[in-house]
C-alpha cells in the first residue's frame, strides 16, 4: 500500500482492501467485536494521526464514478482521484468544485472542506455534495442528506464520524477559465506582495486568487532559470473571457519583472497545473490559520517567521465562502478573509518548530484554522489542537454527536473529536 505521505506510516495489525461498501462495513463490524481502533487510508495525502495496530481500510479500490449529466449530480466512491473525476465531467460539458491537486482523493478533499480553485465564486465543495454513505463505527451502512444530524457533521471533521465509501456531489457547467501564474523573484516578495493585497481587495468574487512563496530544490528535472531559486507566485483562477481576465491582471504584472507568465483561457480539466504541486510523494508537515485580515503587519510577520525551508499558500477567501451552504458542513469561520498555509520538509511524527513559530506570529490576526490543512506532525494532535478548527459552539455539538455514533472513539486516527462526556 502507498502513501502520499513518507514522513510516517500506520501500524495496523491488519489491513483491508474492501471492494464494495458492504465489505466496509464487514470490516468494521469484525473491528468493533474485537474493540479495535479504525483507520482510513485513500492516497495518503492528507494523513492525520497515524494508526498504532487495529484495522486499516484502504479505500482504494472503490472506485466506482457515475456522472448524471441532466441533474449534474456525480456520484463518487471513496478511491476515486481528482482528476478522474475532472477528466469524465469534462466530457459532459460538467465540472466538480475541485483542489489545487488532481491526485488527492474526491472524498479525503471534501472531508476537509473542499476549498477549491473557483471557491470565491462557488464557495466550499463541501456545500455541494447532496448525500454521502458512511460507515459507522457499529459497522451499520448509512445514507445521509442535508437536514440529517450526522450528515454535515462528517463534512469538514476529516474522518471522525466513520468510513465515507460515496459522495454524490454536485457539478456545474463550467467548461474553461482564465487561470495560471505568474512567478517572480523573491527578492521582489515584499511589493509583489503588496501589490496582490490591494489588487485583491477590490478583486470580483468571481476570481480566486492565492499567493505563494517557495524554493526550488537544484534538481535536473527543473527549468535552469528555476533550479535552487526562492520564488513568489501569484495564482488566478477567473471564470471570464481572455479579454477581461487580461484586464484583471494587468496590475499584477506590474509589480515586477515575472520570471514565468503561463495566465491563459484553458480548458477546466487542466485546472491542476496552476498550482502546480509536487506529484511525488514526500515527507512534510503543514499547518494554516484562518486570518480575519491579512495586512501589512500581518504579511511581515509572516515573512519574518518562514524561509528557503517552507512553502507558504496564501489564500484570498470571501465571496460565496461566507454564506453557509445547504450542507451545514462543520467548516467554521467563513468569516475569514485569508488562509495561510505553511508547509515543511519532516522526517518524522513530531512536532514541527518552524510551523509552531508561523502560529505565533499569526496569533494576533487568527480566528481558528482548517483541520483538512494540519498535515503531519502528529505529536500536536491534541483535543486542543482539535477545538481550534472550530467554534466552540461547533466543537460541542460535535463531541455530542462523537459519543452518540463513536463513544469508544474507535476512528482516531485523525485529528480526534473527543466524545463529549
Amino acid at each position: 500500500m502507498e502513501s502520499f505521505q513518507t514522513a510516517y506510516a500506520h501500524n495496523p495489525d491488519l489491513i483491508v482492501e474492501p471492494r464494495t461498501a458492504e465489505e466496509v462495513a464487514a470490516a468494521v463490524r469484525n473491528a468493533a467485536e474485537r474493540d479495535l481502533p479504525i483507520g482510513v487510508h485513500a492516497t495518503g495525502h492528507g494523513l492525520s494521526v497515524p494508526l498504532d495496530g487495529g484495522v486499516l481500510i484502504d479505500t482504494g479500490h472503490l472506485n466506482g464514478l457515475h456522472i448524471d449529466p441532466d441533474t449534474r449530480i456525480a456520484r463518487v466512491e471513496a478511491g476515486v482521484r481528482a482528476g478522474t473525476l475532472l477528466t469524465a465531467a469534462a466530457e459532459h460539458g460538467l465540472a466538480p468544485l475541485s483542489g489545487s491537486s488532481p491526485s488527492v482523493s474526491v472524498i479525503g478533499y471534501l472531508l476537509g472542506s473542499g476549498l477549491g480553485l473557483l471557491a470565491r465564486h462557488y464557495g466550499y465543495a463541501a456545500d455541494r455534495v447532496r448525500a454521502l454513505e458512511l460507515v459507522t463505527a457499529d459497522g451499520e451502512l448509512r445514507r445521509l442528506v442535508p437536514g440529517d444530524a450526522l450528515f454535515g457533521a462528517v463534512l469538514g471533521t476529516v474522518g471522525n464520524f466513520g468510513v465515507v465509501t460515496a459522495v454524490e456531489l454536485e457539478l456545474l457547467p463550467v467548461t474553461e477559465i482564465y487561470g495560471g501564474q505568474l512567478v517572480f523573484d523573491a527578492a521582489n516578495a515584499e511589493p509583489v506582495l503588496d501589490a496582490w493585497r490591494a489588487w485583491a481587495a477590490t478583486a470580483p468574487d468571481t476570481v480566486t486568487t492565492s499567493a505563494g512563496l517557495l524554493t526550488y530544490p537544484d534538481l535536473e528535472q527543473l527549468p535552469p532559470f528555476l533550479r535552487g531559486r526562492s520564488v513568489v507566485g501569484l495564482r488566478i483562477a477567473f471564470e471570464g473571457t481572455a479579454a477581461e481576465g487580461e484586464r484583471l491582471v494587468a496590475p499584477l504584472r506590474a509589480a515586477a519583472s515575472t520570471i514565468t507568465d503561463d495566465l491563459r483561457i484553458m480548458p477546466y480539466a487542466e485546472s491542476g497545473s496552476i498550482h502546480r504541486e509536487p506529484p511525488e510523494p514526500h515527507g512534510y508537515a503543514a499547518t494554516n490559520a484562518a486570518l480575519r485580515r491579512f495586512d501589512a503587519a500581518a504579511q511581515r510577520a509572516l515573512l519574518a517567521a518562514t524561509g528557503p525551508d517552507t512553502v507558504v499558500d496564501i489564500r484570498q477567501l470571501g465571496g460565496a465562502l461566507r454564506e453557509p451552504g445547504k450542507s451545514g458542513a462543520a467548516v467554521d469561520f467563513r468569516e475569514a478573509e485569508f488562509l495561510v498555509r505553511v508547509i515543511t520538509a519532516a522526517d518524522g511524527p513530531g512536532r514541527v518548530p518552524a510551523l509552531d513559530a508561523v502560529r505565533s506570529a499569526l496569533a494576533p490576526w487568527t480566528l481558528g484554522h482548517q483541520l483538512g490543512f494540519l498535515y503531519g506532525a502528529p505529536a500536536a494532535a491534541d483535543e486542543a489542537q482539535t477545538r481550534a478548527g472550530f467554534t466552540p459552539e461547533t466543537y460541542d455539538r460535535l463531541a455530542a454527536l462523537k459519543a452518540e455514533y463513536d463513544p469508544a472513539a474507535r476512528f482516531r486516527a485523525t485529528r480526534a473529536i473527543v466524545p463529549a462526556r
